[in-house]
This record gives C-alpha cells, structure tokens and sequence, in this order.
C-alpha cells in the first residue's frame, strides 16, 4: 500500500529524493485541540458509522487504513517522557515518522522530522519532509543538512535539541491509521481511529528486515482522536456523552516507553500468557479484534 499523501493535517510525505531549496512546501506547521478515547474494536467500527453520517472519508485514508510509524527521541533520563507525566503546560517531542508500510523503505524514502509540542491545551506541530538518509543525519549524526532559508529555524531547532538534550532513538510506535473529515461547516475537524498499536525499544532503522513488535495497548481496543482548529461540534460531543466516552490521557510514546521497562508499568498492558499469538500470515477484516497479545512483525498490518 502506498503512503497517504495530501491528508489535511499534514500527513503528507514529500515526494522521494532531495526537493529543489527554493521548494517551501517542505515545512509545515499547524495548530489544533486533541481529545482521546479508548474505545473497543467493535464499538469504533459503530462509531465510524454513525460519524459517516456526517463525516467523510479522507481521501489518502484507503479502506482499512494505512500504516504510521513514528521513531521518537529523548535523553538518557526521559525527559520527554516524565514531561508528559508531570503535565507540564510546555513541552515538547522529536520524532521521525514515515506513513505507509515499513517494506521497502530506502534511503531517499521521504519521512517526516517532527517537533510536537503542547502549549496549554493547544497542540503545536512543526515538520519538514526529508529523504530518510538526510532525516538520520540531522537526527542521529547530529548534522547540519542542506536546507532553504524559510528552513533554518527549524532545522537548527532540531539540532540544538538533539545536541544540548544529548537526545537518542528511545522507542518506535507503529499503528493503522483510519480518518475521516468534516464537511461544510465542519472542515476543522478530522476524527483518526488509530489500532493495532505496538512498538519496539531496539532496531530502530525502519528498514530493519525482521524486527519483533510488541502491543503496547491491548490490540482489541482503538484510540479514538477527535482534532478541531477552534471548537469541538456540540454533535461530536453529544455523541460522546451518549455513548458514554470517557476522554483518556494516552500518550503511545509513554505507552511504549512503560511496556519495556524503562518507566512503570501502565495499566494499559497485558501480560503475554494472557494473549496467545495469532495464526501466522492471518489478516483480520477491519472490526474484528485481533488476538490480544504477541510480537508482531514491524510492516504487519
């Protein structure tokens, strides 16, 4: 499956190969409110249903999703992670993320360098689209990489972050990603359906050929994210109080980082003698909840 482009908040990768530095499409920025639900499997499939009623498909979001794949940095002692855990009002991450399957992902892949931030309630997202060769040295080597001057702030951003924060590739996160749009007069909203949620804490080059997964939030329930620029619609909240959403406070980077030991554990998790591994090469149809838990292959859908 080919990698979304064109989403309306920004998910999209930019074409493969180093763009023109006179091309300012390259960087993006965006503000919007978030609320989180967890939701089962089969509850979600009722959910999109009923907001397909009012709500269309994103066109760059195929039947049954696509694939996310964020590889997220922080410092040796967690900073990013306890950050979040504490509430503070500013704070930040740096990720890498690709969109699409995992198989066949190259040097010139385009991947997206990311600094997301929150500001009160209001989430802040900066990015700019590069080969995957030239996103691992910016991140990793901690080089200046060729950029435009419209780029610069950003781009020394990330390297001031990388190099004073000594930040590392800490986790991966990988889910299916389904989203729906507003309509009319509901063009600032966008509600995903994020399953099958897992990540990794080593082999983090997305073109590692047999990496192991693991579920870091039980495979037979959904994060559901409405995202609004300015109010959320009073039909998307009576909808939520009538079928008894209760907003969560999920984070999958915190998710990953409390599934392999590296903070306290969440109550999200299961243990694995309690999830027996699905049938090998086995695709469950969209709605039906897959086996609890197991290592999963990285571009496993």
């Amino acid at each position: 499956m080919a990698a979304p482009r064109g989403s309306r908040d920004g998910d999209a990768p930019a074409p493969e190969g180093d763009q023109p530095l006179h091309v300012a499409s390259r960087l993006h920025a965006f503000n919007r409110f978030e609320l989180k639900y967890l939701v089962p499997v089969e509850q979600a499939v009722e959910i999109r249903e009923e907001l397909g009623e009012r709500m269309d498909r994103d066109l760059n979001s195929p039947v049954g999703g696509y694939g996310v794949w964020s590889l997220y940095y922080d410092s040796p002692e967690l900073r990013f992670y306890w950050e979040k855990i504490e509430g503070l009002k500013f704070r930040r991450k740096l990720r890498i993320r690709h969109y699409g399957d995992l198989d066949g992902v190259t040097d010139g892949s385009p991947v997206c360098v990311e600094i997301k931030q929150r500001v009160n309630r209001v989430t802040q997202k900066r990015r700019i689209t590069l080969p995957y060769a030239t996103a691992r040295r910016l991140c990793d080597a901690r080089e200046m990489v060729e950029h435009s001057p419209k780029e610069s702030p950003f781009i020394q951003e990330v390297l001031d972050l990388v190099i004073r924060l000594n930040l590392r590739p800490t986790a991966i996160t990988g889910y299916q990603r389904e989203a729906l749009v507003g309509r009319a007069a509901d063009t600032g909203l966008r509600v995903t359906f994020d399953r099958r949620i897992r990540g990794r804490d080593r082999d983090f080059h997305f073109g590692t050929a047999t990496p192991e997964n693991r579920f870091t939030i039980p495979p037979h329930m959904t994060v559901m994210e409405i995202k609004v620029n300015e109010r959320t619609p009073h039909w998307i909240t009576d909808l939520a109080a009538r079928r008894n959403l209760n907003l969560v406070r999920v984070s999958k980077y915190v998710q990953s980082i409390e599934a392999f030991g590296l903070a306290p554990r969440s109550v999200f998790h299961l243990d694995e003698a309690d999830c027996p591994p699905p049938t090998p090469h086995t695709r469950l149809p969209l709605g039906q909840p897959a086996a609890p838990y197991a290592p999963v292959k990285a571009g496993a859908q």
